[in-house]
């Protein structure tokens, strides 16, 4: 067989065909090779040839059909378990239609694509105008807005359809959630959605419309019975009050509402609307200001009424009213309706009184102020009086106390001696009396001249205790002054005075033990104490001790004062505005206290651009220290121990406050004490070069817990700057304070 007539006998055989109908084919054409060998005699070995080919053709044409054949087999077997196996889910189908079309509740169930696989009958039965559309293969977003386009679905109040599909899309994010949901006329199912295992969701659709209605007619009897409650109370009101419900219906309401309505008792029922009685009574009121009953009816509509309505009317014939609504926590809300003409009419009757009183105020002030001028008068001609006798008096009494210091001690005998020595001490009691009083009249009159500044008490405190040592000392007292350099803001004169009287007193009325003189810081003020071991002062004494001539001691001599040290002390503490206070006890010694002002330490004036030191006192003599310190602990041990040795400090937590110091009071401290690590900010070294940079080769420390040498080296670039390790040695803060390199720009302790 030639290629040619082979390619036509394969075109014959249709693969496609059945097997039956392939072989059918191929014996046909085997045949016609058969013929068409006999017929060609000439070439008997050609033709045998070509039926050797052909018989192997036609085995080869019965094995691949038996293999068809067996293929046909498997895939009628095949399509046989397949068929069976979709009447099986079919029958599933339909059993689990069942099974859902028995369940008493609406059921949907959507994929994990959000696509409606099934839904039974009672799903959205409620709904009726959209069940046909209810069918597999709608999408879950698509489903909640053809529910909410639903003529029977209640929207809840103040919520709009669209914003009632944005909710629902919003709770079906989440897993699992329950919502009452209103369906047709006064009707209610509970909606659930449950995600499933593969992501699909299930919606549970249970009615309850018997339970909210049962509900609502148990909250129904509840409310009748708060009202029976509620309705005796509200009958014994004096002002007319109703309730409302969140609806705007009427729940309760007592008789007196309908008396001041003017409303006949079939005119109010429960249940009715807001609106009905409001239009009932809406003329019988003037409202004031461009005011209006729409005002009451705009509030009652509010959805949330954070706010009271208050608001007060009249009536023709002269009645005022005032109208108060407030909202209840279940969302209604009260109004109540008050007469208070009378209240009104009182309230214009005490006006007219008082305009009457005023007249009398204004009249009574007027003889007050002419009395005061009087008074005052007197007490300026009593005053130049007292000055005028005490300037008589202390004249003579002068010339006799040079008579008697001109009087010889050898001419004397100790007799005379004796003599002479009591009428010098009686002298002088007169003379410190005519002082007293000469002060007492000066602060009186209000003539006392004071001059208030920066007053550093450490010198003032240095005076005092060389002044009273003595008298302290004659009377076996131990006097103790501590050491202070509080700066306050006072007059120098007046200032001393208070404190020389205090002192002065606790020494006269101090047996044994001790008198403190202390300064202490409270707050942004400093407190003064004089405090004694005397005998103390009972509480009826302590307001009678501050009157002139006043003394608790009634068998005092003369000679110990007459009473008016104290009383000096309080118009001076007042005409400074220094608070006095006073701390006794019968027995238990007293402590006299003043307040007074925190003041910076005085500077001397000097040109822009240049710094000078700090301007002292003229008799302290302390070295001024600036201590740059972050640790409050250890800032105050060495504040407390530096004052300990007669050195002034000016203590600051930062390098940024002690250059802020320096800036604000031109202060050029004779020593620097700075702390290495100040925390947040610069460093102690930042801080020292800032300081020289302002100041010039100012003498510092710098002290440090680092003990490296990098830190040292860095210290001495500075110009010399000496570092002090921690724990602190006093006998090398002592040389650098006080021994004799510590003058120049640096010392090494």
């Amino acid at each position: 067989m030639s290629p040619d007539d082979l390619q036509t006998a394969r075109a014959l055989v249709d693969p496609r065909d059945p097997p039956e109908r392939q072989t059918e084919k191929l014996l046909t054409i085997v045949g016609a090779l058969i013929r068409h060998a006999e017929e060609t005699p000439e070439d008997r070995g050609a033709a045998w040839v070509q039926f050797e080919r052909a018989a192997m053709l036609e085995e080869q044409v019965r094995d691949r059909t038996r293999d068809l054949e067996r293929a046909l087999d498997l895939l009628n077997a095949s399509n046989a378990r397949l068929a069976e196996a979709h009447r099986e889910t079919e029958a599933a189908r339909s059993n689990l239609a069942s099974a859902i079309e028995t369940v008493q509740e609406g059921f949907a169930l959507f994929d994990a694509n959000d696509v409606l696989v099934m839904c039974n009958s009672r799903f959205n039965a409620l709904l009726p105008d959209i069940r046909a559309q209810m069918k597999p293969g709608l999408t879950f977003t698509r489903y909640v807005e053809i529910a909410a386009h639903s003529r029977h679905l209640g929207m809840p109040d103040g919520m709009t359809r669209n914003d009632w599909v944005r909710m629902r899309l919003m709770r079906h994010q989440q897993h699992h959630f329950i919502l009452t949901q209103q369906m047709g006329e006064d009707r209610w199912v509970q909606v659930s959605e449950h995600r499933t295992r593969e992501g699909g969701t299930v919606i549970l659709q249970t009615e309850v419309t018997d339970f909210i209605r049962r509900e609502r007619e148990a909250r129904g009897r509840r409310l009748d019975d708060q009202a029976a409650v509620l309705r005796p109370t509200l009958e014994h009101l004096k002002i007319g009050v109703c309730l409302f419900d969140v609806r705007l219906h009427l729940l309760v309401w007592n008789e007196r509402l309908a008396e001041f309505l003017t409303l006949p008792r079939n005119r109010l029922w429960r249940g009715m609307h807001f609106d009905a009685l409001l239009e009932q009574v809406r003329g019988q009121f003037i409202f004031p200001g461009g005011h209006s009953a729409r005002h009451l009816s705009d509030w009652v509509r509010r959805a949330r009424r954070l706010e009271t309505f208050q608001i007060e009317v009249t009536r023709d014939g002269g009645q005022v009213y005032e109208i108060f609504a407030q909202e209840l926590p279940d969302g209604g809300f009260v109004v109540s309706l008050e007469d208070i003409t009378e209240v009104r009419s009182t309230l214009a009757e005490l006006s007219r009184a008082n305009e009457t009183l005023e007249a009398r105020v204004t009249e009574r002030t007027c003889e007050l102020e002419d009395a005061l001028a009087s008074a005052e008068r007197a007490n300026a001609s009593r005053a130049r009086f007292v000055a005028a006798a005490s300037h008589d008096l202390l004249q003579p009494l002068s010339a006799a106390k040079l008579y008697l210091a001109s009087l010889g001690d050898d001419a004397l005998t100790a007799s005379a001696r004796r003599t002479l020595d009591k009428a010098q001490n009686a002298l002088l009691s007169v003379e410190g009396i005519l002082g007293a009083l000469l002060d007492i009249s000066r602060l009186e009159s209000g003539r006392a001249a004071i001059d208030p500044a920066a007053v550093p008490l450490g010198p003032v405190f240095r005076q005092l205790a060389d002044e009273f040592a003595p008298a302290a000392a004659l009377k076996g007292l131990r006097l103790r002054v501590r050491p202070t350099e509080a700066v306050v803001f006072s007059d120098r004169a007046y200032l001393r005075r208070i404190l020389q009287n205090l002192i002065s007193n606790a020494i006269r009325y101090t047996a044994r033990g001790s008198v403190l003189v202390a300064a202490r810081r409270r707050g942004g003020l400093w407190r003064v104490e004089v405090r004694d071991s005397g005998q103390g002062i009972a509480e009826e004494h302590q307001e009678l001790i501050f009157r002139e001539f006043q003394r608790i001691d009634a068998h005092a001599s003369a000679s110990e004062g007459m009473g008016l040290g104290l009383a000096i002390v309080e118009r001076a503490a007042a005409l400074l505005g220094h608070p006095l206070s006073l701390r006794s006890a019968s027995g238990c010694g007293a402590t006299f206290s003043l307040d007074l002002a925190q003041a910076a330490r005085p500077v001397t004036r000097v040109e822009p651009g240049r710094a000078v030191p700090l301007a002292r006192d003229a008799e302290a003599s302390e070295l001024v220290v600036l201590l740059v310190e972050n640790d409050p602990e250890l800032s105050r041990a060495m504040v407390q121990l530096l004052e300990t040795w007669g050195v002034s400090v000016f203590d600051v937590p930062s390098g940024e406050e002690a250059l802020a110091l320096v800036a604000a009071t031109g202060l050029v401290p004779d020593r620097c004490l700075i702390d290495y690590q100040l925390g947040a900010g610069m460093s102690g070294l930042d801080c020292l070069a800032a300081l020289r940079a302002r100041l010039g080769p100012v003498s510092a420390l710098i002290v440090t817990a680092d003990r490296s040498e990098a830190l040292g080296a860095e210290a001495r670039a500075l110009g010399g700057g000496a570092v002090l390790q921690k724990p602190i040695p006093t006998e090398a803060l002592s040389e650098f304070l006080f021994g004799a390199g510590s003058g120049g720009a640096a010392a090494t302790p």
